[in-house]
């Protein structure tokens, strides 16, 4: 009997998993994992200027960045969206919000898990959120948390790429040809009417890590082509038999 094959994204708002690393959610959907998704928080505050912007209420941008996160979702093919609805700007979880996330951990049983970079002073919900994601990780690995439910083993945690990279300290050092599925990633992205002046930003973004791709794959000297790529950040060591 084959276990399913599955994956856990922790974002800080509703659209970050999109720009972030809607490449790597589609890839692996298509190649078989199931992938859940947990948004921590719609993106209400600090990431709706142009919904506040048109005299929205809190509960109408919340519905529509919750419609936005499914719709996205949905064309990336997530096996699961989980949405925790805690506020952002500050985004801040009690210990039975960390515990809830816990649970969803060793519910899911990850093969690896994604978040966002460990440093960003301009959205310290990032930072938080991945701070958050460290320490949940933990507790799910703990066998005298909740004795009974099943235990996480120990599954990387890739850190997706910030929105200004130079300032966040985030080194990648693994990159990931999307091109097969950037239609989906770009179909997602464009679920997001609130951010439009992202999707071209991460469209660029894409661009310039296909060229470190290939540049990494052998460059001028048979290097893989790529088109679209996105770049991660791996923080545990690695076990391996060969390289």
């Amino acid at each position: 009997m084959t276990t399913k094959k599955t994956a856990l994204v922790i974002s800080a708002h509703a659209a970050d998993f999109v720009w972030r690393c809607g490449g790597a959610i589609a890839l692996h959907a298509e190649k078989g994992y199931d992938v859940t998704v947990a948004c921590l928080s719609f993106g209400e505050r600090g990431e709706s200027a142009r919904l506040w912007k048109e005299g929205k209420s809190l509960d109408e941008v919340k519905a529509i960045r919750r419609g936005e996160a499914e719709a996205a979702a949905d064309a990336l093919g997530v096996a699961r969206l989980e949405c925790f609805d805690l506020g952002d700007y500050p985004l801040h979880m009690e210990k039975e919000d960390k515990f809830k996330l816990v649970d969803l951990i060793r519910d899911v049983q990850p093969s690896f898990m994604l978040s966002h970079s460990q440093y960003d002073p301009y959205n310290t919900d990032h930072m938080y959120m991945t701070q958050i994601a460290l320490e949940a990780r933990m507790i799910a690995q703990a066998w005298g948390h909740n004795p009974g439910q099943k235990v996480l083993g120990a599954p990387q945690l890739y850190l997706f790429e910030p929105h200004q990279t130079e300032q966040m300290g985030w080194k990648p050092d693994h990159f990931l040809d999307i091109t097969s599925v950037w239609d989906k990633k770009r179909k997602a992205m464009e679920c997001n009417q609130g951010q439009v002046h992202l999707w071209d930003y991460y469209t660029r973004v894409a661009q310039q890590r296909a060229n470190h791709f290939k540049r990494n794959s052998g460059g001028q000297s048979g290097g893989r082509d790529c088109q679209y790529a996105e770049g991660f950040q791996s923080i545990f060591p690695r076990t391996v038999d060969e390289l």
